[in-house]
Formats: structure tokens, C-alpha cells, sequence
């Protein structure tokens, strides 16, 4: 729906409302390279202290659960925003519904007010894997040709097309539990990218072929372990975001160079998490917060042999680098409806 009347885009007067954005009108309006590309900027501005500090809180529910993520960012002016979404994995199969869902609320970080609501499914998935891209840049080898996505969902689908923006991808293997969503996802894949994708029965021998690993699985027990890892490859374990959630076995993160997006969180309930419980990590262990790559204060990777992963819990920073480029390409669109909360 057209937007009928001027917006402000700074603080020196009263909004004339609050922008309410369908996931039709992010999904039109965010793409996978401007994700990446706000994702970057975030982690840059986030090493330079422009942020208000990112903070999550989860609450479990019968079916599923939620959780709230909230963060800052200065990007000409003072940007707040809080996510709140639900993940339950049986909506698809019980109720047709998608297994997560929730809204955004964008706020002017000087005065409180709400400047959006925008759903956040398009959002959610494009920040994750817009994260992976950019750790991709600065772990995996630069002439990776071969990708192994581990769970062929949405996110799966999204954190393989944003690889191939960063990296030289020739080809790439697709596996999940359920074959019937693999075939798909490879016959989808491949039209999409123009190179080929092919089914992975077998798991580990995709992986040992590959020079790039995703893993975005809602699994609560590691699947991947040190053994079918070849050297040299970069795995990006995505699913972990939760803390009874787990992919990666303890001992392959104790034997790769670690990069997280944040400590403490991915501390908490990433796969970090259940290395450290298991002795064999210690945060010190850690080599790296993304953002300090993207800020030069730490190296990516150093040599051609080593494994990097990349922790990605997903952090509140990314959820409002995407939703500030939604709010502004609506603006300039005239897109999404108003309205005024205090009417």
C-alpha cells in the first residue's frame, strides 16, 4: 500500500506515525547483497562503539519458545530496535504455519518513538545468513568452489545464495533427514544459481569434499565431528541458538580457530556453550568476535590448512542493521501503511 503522507527522517520534529511493513513489503525490499552489506557496516560501527549494547532474552513455551533481542545502532542518528520472535518446528506439518515468526519494532534511539513494525521473517533470514557471508570473507579460502549446506529449509536456502555472492561457488551438496526437501532444495538451488546442487545422502562425504560447511539444523545433538572435516574448511554452525540446541561436536571446536559473533552469547547457547561445558574450550580459547575481523583488530584466516568456524547465534546488531535498510528503502519507496499509536 502507497505511503500518502512525508515522513521525517530526523528527530527535529514529531513523526507524522508509525510505518508498518508486511513481510511482502521487507521481502521487496531487502536483498541478500544489501543485507550483507548492513551486516558489515554494523559490526564495523559495533567495533567502534557506535552501538547500544545487543541483549537477548528467551522464554520456552510448550510447543516451542521465544525470544526477544534487542540492540542499538548510530548510522546518522540513533536507531533502537527489538525483535521478538516464535519458533515452533512442528507449525509447518501441524498447522501450515511457518515454524518462525514475529515482528520488529524500530524506535528513533533519542526519543522512544516507534518509527516501524515490520514482520521479520525475511529479515531473520537474511541477517543470518548475511553473517555467514561475512565471516565467509574473512575465514573461508578465497578460491572455495564447493559448499555443503546441512539442512535444506529457508535459512538453508538463503545461507547458500549468500555464499555465492562472496565466493567463486561451482557447485554445492544439499543433505537433510528428510530427502524429499533435499531434492527440492538442489532442483531450486541449481535454477537459482546457475550452478550445480546435488542431493548428499551420505553427510560426511559431501562435507569432506567441500570447502565450506553451513550447518542450520534444529538438531539438539552435534552431528558433525572432527572426522569429517577435511583441512582447511570453513564451517559457519547456525543452528545452535538455543542452549539445549547443538550441531558441531565439542573436539571439532576445540581443533579449528573459533570465531563468534558474540562471547558471552554464543557462550551461553551457542555451540561454544557445550565445548565449554565439556572441558575442552575455554573462552580465551576463542580467537575472535566477528567484528574484530571486520575492524582489522584480528586476523581471519592465516593459513590454508586451518579450520575455521564461525558460532552464529544471531545477534539483536544484525536484526537492526536489515531493519534500518528496510525503514529507509521505504521511505525513499513510499512504501507500507502509517499509523499513529497514541490516536
Amino acid at each position: 500500500m502507497a505511503n500518502t503522507q512525508p515522513f521525517l527522517k530526523t528527530t527535529t520534529a514529531k513523526p507524522a506515525g508509525t510505518l508498518l511493513l508486511t513481510r511482502r513489503d521487507v521481502a521487496d525490499l531487502l536483498n541478500i547483497k544489501t543485507c550483507i552489506a548492513a551486516v558489515e557496516r554494523a559490526l564495523a560501527c559495533h567495533a567502534a562503539g557506535e552501538t547500544l549494547p545487543p541483549g537477548i532474552l528467551g522464554i520456552h513455551a510448550p510447543n516451542g519458545g521465544f525470544h526477544i533481542k534487542a540492540a542499538g545502532l548510530r548510522l546518522g542518528r540513533l536507531y533502537f530496535a527489538a525483535k521478538t520472535n516464535g519458533n515452533f518446528s512442528d507449525n509447518p506439518v501441524r498447522l501450515g504455519l511457518p515454524a518462525i515468526q514475529g515482528t520488529i519494532v524500530l524506535c528513533d534511539g533519542d526519543t522512544g518513538y516507534p518509527l516501524a513494525v515490520m514482520d521479520s521473517i525475511e529479515i531473520s533470514a537474511q541477517r543470518t545468513a548475511a553473517a555467514t557471508a561475512v565471516a565467509a570473507k574473512y575465514l573461508a579460502r578465497p578460491d572455495s568452489a564447493t559448499a555443503t549446506i546441512c539442512g535444506c529449509g529457508t535459512q538453508g536456502r538463503v545461507q547458500l545464495a549468500a555464499l555465492a555472492c562472496v565466493l567463486p561457488l561451482a557447485r554445492a551438496f544439499a543433505h537433510d533427514r528428510d530427502r524429499r526437501q533435499a531434492e527440492a532444495f538442489a532442483r531450486d538451488m541449481s535454477a537459482a544459481l546457475g550452478f550445480p546442487v546435488t542431493p548428499a545422502a551420505d553427510m560426511a562425504d559431501a562435507i569432506r569434499q567441500s570447502d565450506v560447511c553451513v550447518t542450520c539444523t534444529p538438531s539438539r545433538r552435534a552431528f558433525l565431528n572432527r572426522d569429517a572435516v577435511a583441512a582447511g574448511t570453513f564451517i559457519a554452525a547456525v543452528g545452535a541458538d538455543a542452549p539445549d540446541k547443538q550441531e558441531l561436536d565439542p573436539a571439532l571446536l576445540a581443533a579449528g580457530k573459533v570465531v563468534v559473533d558474540l562471547l558471552d552469547q554464543c557462550a551461553t547457547i551457542g555451540d561454544l556453550h557445550h565445548a565449554l561445558d565439556a572441558g575442552v574450550m575455554t573462552r580465551a580459547d576463542v580467537h575472535a568476535e566477528l567484528a574484530d575481523l571486520v575492524a582489522g583488530r584480528k586476523p581471519g584466516r592465516e593459513s590454508a590448512d586451518e579450520i575455521t568456524i564461525f558460532d552464529s547465534t544471531g545477534t539483536a546488531l544484525q536484526d537492526v542493521a536489515a531493519a534500518i535498510a528496510v525503514y529507509e528503502r521505504a521511505l525513499a519507496a513510499g512504501r507500507g501503511t502509517i499509523i499513529n499509536f497514541a490516536d
